[in-house]
């Protein structure tokens, strides 16, 4: 999947853009607006905010901290058995237990480093997003594409304003799964 940016300062449009590509085909999960008048875009009720976690680096910086907290927790496991530390009546329970509290602080800590830096695939958008700009973004599959260059067509205030990595197939189409399930199954 590639993920296709727009900017706009009219979010009416952007309404409308959307709309017209869900009526072909385009599942509401693959859309998002980023904008920093949220409130705005909460007043149109078809346009699909983006998620506050999506908005920060958390997710990110979470994945750096799983990777030096088991780098951790690995030199925590093998300084202790260079050591002879499991060698005592307690044996390997404290050293886990240890490696584990690493584990869960360094990604701890990571999450909250991310959570205070705006999400990296947004950042080249803040000029745009400081002078009022929303930036519409949809994540599409190659079959796709054709729905969203005709759609573009109609809507000439929209402008392209590059691509990017897309969420991944799997997730975009679990998440709609799992909406029309619970929205269809459970009152």
């Amino acid at each position: 999947m590639q993920r296709h940016f727009f900017t706009s300062d009219d979010l009416n449009d952007l309404e409308r853009f959307e709309v017209e590509l869900e009526d072909k085909g385009i599942h509401k999960e693959q859309i998002h607006v980023l904008s920093l008048d949220e409130t705005a875009v909460g007043r149109h009720r078809n346009l699909h905010e983006v998620a506050a976690l999506m908005k920060k680096d958390m997710v990110r910086a979470g994945w750096w901290g799983l990777l030096a907290g088991g780098i951790g927790a690995l030199l925590v496991v093998g300084i202790a058995y260079a050591l002879g530390g499991t060698q005592t009546q307690a044996g390997w329970l404290p050293v886990v237990f240890l490696a584990l509290i690493v584990l869960g602080f360094l990604i701890w800590e990571a999450g909250l480093w991310g959570i205070q830096k705006p999400n990296a695939h947004f950042e080249r958008f803040e000029r745009e997003l400081a002078a009022g700009r929303h930036v519409f973004f949809v994540d599409l599959d190659s079959r796709q594409e054709p729905i969203l260059n005709q759609a573009v067509r109609s809507h000439p205030a929209i402008a392209l304003a590059g691509t990017g990595t897309a969420s991944p197939h799997w997730l975009v189409n679990s998440t709609h799964w799992l909406k029309r399930f619970l929205g269809e199954t459970m009152p």
